[in-house]
């Protein structure tokens, strides 16, 4: 019978005075309140204050539903400020991306600085399945290139970028202008350990074209690379990984085909996408990657994937 919006106006009745000042406080008309108070009171079966008051009285029942006002209102604002705060102490995140712990860590740090009460706890996408052990509540956030469809998981574009071809800086390869995926066909290609079918290189350069080469998984990017350099084999890395490696001389890169562009994302279950700390971190995680990621491409504003 008695709602919030009463007791507010009660207070602002107190406050103000009058009827006309509390009317203007609540920004409704005098008239408006006057008919809730009315109303109210021909509900409740009793007078809440004297009419034409100087200054306004409130009669004993308005007193005590004055005093209710006072004791309900501060812990509803404190209720509501605790909903804005953050209730998960832990934030569990995964990735199925290798390289990504490159950038994420410093990104780690830069999250921490703003939400220092959150911990955070990672865990390697290499011993296991990330994205079931996020939809079985083990896991609260996977960064990933793969979606599953109908999966009850949400994902946040974070960034594109360019997947191109690694090898010796003297590697054949290096002189011809255009890679075809016949090209590699006699390569040993190097992989980190996971099905060939997580690799954007497998599934949407090689497998099309009914390509195989020979496949070697080393699971160390640094590891990776000075194979590459020992002409030891080839790999297809993102552009940002080996962009330093590059520049030194170590390594060169070609571009697969017309350009092999992939996308990462941010996997949270469904509907919790917009929880405090969640939000917070995808958006500080894409921001760090974005601004200090070279050849990358902000992906935040592209259309979101069917969850």
């Amino acid at each position: 019978m008695i709602e919030i919006r009463h007791l507010r106006t009660l207070q602002a009745l107190r406050n103000t005075g009058s009827l006309a000042a509390a009317a203007a406080q609540l920004h409704q008309t005098q008239s408006a309140l006057s008919h809730q108070f009315s109303d109210l009171e021909q509900r409740l079966g009793f007078r809440l204050f004297v009419r034409k008051s100087q200054p306004l009285r409130f009669t004993p029942q308005g007193e005590i539903l004055l005093q209710l006002a006072e004791q309900v209102l501060p812990q509803i604002q404190q209720a509501l400020q605790a909903c804005h705060e953050p209730h998960q102490a832990t934030l569990r995140i995964a990735i199925e991306c290798h390289s990504c712990i490159q950038w994420l860590t410093p990104a780690l740090d830069t999250f921490r600085q703003s939400w220092p009460q959150v911990m955070m706890d990672f865990k390697s996408g290499v011993t296991f399945d990330p994205q079931p052990a996020l939809q079985q509540g083990e896991l609260d956030v996977v960064l990933t290139s793969d979606i599953l469809p109908r999966s009850g998981l949400h994902y946040s574009p974070m960034f594109d970028f360019e997947v191109r071809l690694v090898l010796a800086p003297d590697h054949p390869l290096a002189k011809i202008a255009h890679i075809a995926p016949e090209d590699l066909a006699q390569e040993v290609l190097m992989i980190y350990p996971v099905q060939r079918q997580r690799l954007d290189i497998w599934r949407h350069f090689l497998q099309p074209a009914g390509v195989s080469p020979a496949l070697k998984s080393v699971d160390n990017t640094l590891l990776l690379v000075q194979m590459v350099a020992a002409h030891m084999g080839i790999a297809a890395l993102p552009h940002w990984v080996v962009e330093n490696f590059e520049r030194q001389g170590l390594i060169t890169t070609k571009t697969l085909g017309t350009g092999l562009w992939s996308r990462l994302y941010a996997a949270v279950r469904d509907g919790e996408q917009r929880q405090p700390v969640i939000d917070a971190f995808i958006r500080s995680a894409r921001q760090h990657a974005c601004q200090h990621l070279p050849f990358v491409r902000d992906a935040s504003h592209s259309v979101l994937p069917v969850s």
